[in-house]
């Protein structure tokens, strides 16, 4: 951390109850890449090599988030403040296990090893955000937090304990309200990912690892809007049992790079258009009023200027291989230079109901870098 260090299990010789332990720290070698906006994201492809991958990306990133284009992997998250080998799945209700997948975190890159996440010839898609660096201890809330912010792009990585009081408060360090705030349990198994978005309310939930809409009469956020500094919870097992590690990703809006949003959809009936203010990189949509996968698109897999049609999907809560669209005139929606639209009648995938039905969505957009 760059102002301390936690430990995490109550090992005898370092952290043991009610023993004294005296140390010695000597400082770590800071990242001196400052956060800006064209440093913060990234999208890249890369081929698995079966052994160890290289994967760049321009900056440290602390957030990688990837997926197998063309076998039914589920997709993998890791992020530098739970650290390397730490696996989690956005598909999956399990708890945190050690194994394959992002070995290292390098200056401009990083290393993949082995499993799912590079077997030899397949194809990956990365989507990679880059937060503070070297986390820092939060003590905003009521329950101390370990975070890496980057205010500037509206997004953190954050780690905390739980202690099953309701009302507990948690630090984000973005200095601005979360909008999307995505949380997940890594000690306990069957538990889902527990997300917050600020249309459906701090009395929904929506579910990361489900298709399921938005469901309401919730408490994990104890009826409770986050704030500038904080993130309040209940005790629900899904975001604050004592005793128990959590990781939430936060997002809040920036001008001209970041947009978490909403619209209705127009069922092919006539053009939608979303207005970001920014050619998306990025783009997550989930439908909030009935059931719809969670679509990522991005421009890594489907390259060029804008106007630009998208044909190729995947499903955040689900282990499929990518999803690609019939051709030419028949894609998923189009980026443009200001957002994305879904173009009026023609190929059934412009009206497909998980993006662009008869009802309410959701979106997190990321600027092309």
């Amino acid at each position: 951390l760059t102002n301390g260090f936690q430990l995490l299990d109550g090992d005898s010789y370092m952290n043991g109850p009610g023993v004294n332990y005296m140390y010695i720290a000597f400082a770590a070698d800071p990242n001196t890449t400052t956060p800006s906006l064209a440093n913060s994201f990234a999208a890249e492809l890369y081929t698995g090599n079966g052994g160890t991958k290289t994967v760049t990306t321009g900056f440290k990133t602390d957030l990688v988030w990837l997926k197998s284009i063309t076998a039914a992997y589920p997709p993998y998250m890791a992020d530098s403040v739970r650290g390397t080998l730490k696996v989690l799945r956005s598909s999956e209700q399990d708890a945190q296990s050690t194994g394959t997948g992002v070995s290292s975190f390098g200056s401009t890159s990083f290393d993949v090893t082995g499993g799912g996440e590079n077997q030899s010839g397949g194809s990956y898609v990365s989507w990679n955000w880059k937060a503070g660096g070297i986390p820092s201890i939060n003590t905003d809330g009521t329950l101390t937090s370990v975070v890496s912010a980057n205010q500037a792009a509206g997004f953190s990585v954050v780690q905390w304990i739980g202690n099953g009081t309701v009302g507990a408060t948690v630090g984000h360090g973005l200095n601005a309200a979360p909008e999307l705030f995505i949380t997940k349990n890594i000690t306990a198994t069957n538990l889902n990912w527990a997300t917050y978005n600020v249309t459906i309310g701090n009395s929904a939930r929506l579910t990361l690892n489900e298709s399921a809409a938005a469901n309401t009469g919730r408490v994990e956020w104890n009826n409770t809007t986050p704030t500038s500094s904080v993130v309040t919870f209940s005790d629900h097992p899904c975001v604050n049992s004592t005793g128990v590690n959590y990781i939430g990703y936060a997002f809040t809006s920036i001008s001209n790079y970041s947009k978490v949003g909403t619209y209705s959809g127009s069922n092919g009936a006539s053009t939608k258009t979303i207005t970001t203010g920014f050619e998306p990189g990025f783009l997550m949509i989930k439908r909030t009023d009935a059931s719809g996968g969670w679509r990522i698109f991005d421009g890594a897999r489907d390259p060029g200027s804008a106007p630009k049609e998208i044909n190729s999907s995947i499903l955040a809560n689900s282990s499929a291989p990518g999803y690609t669209a019939s051709g030419s005139g028949n894609g998923y929606l189009f980026f443009s230079s200001t957002g994305f639209y879904f173009p009026s009648g023609g190929a059934n995938s412009y009206s497909n109901p998980d993006i662009n039905g008869n009802g309410t969505y959701i979106y997190l957009a990321i600027k092309e870098n």
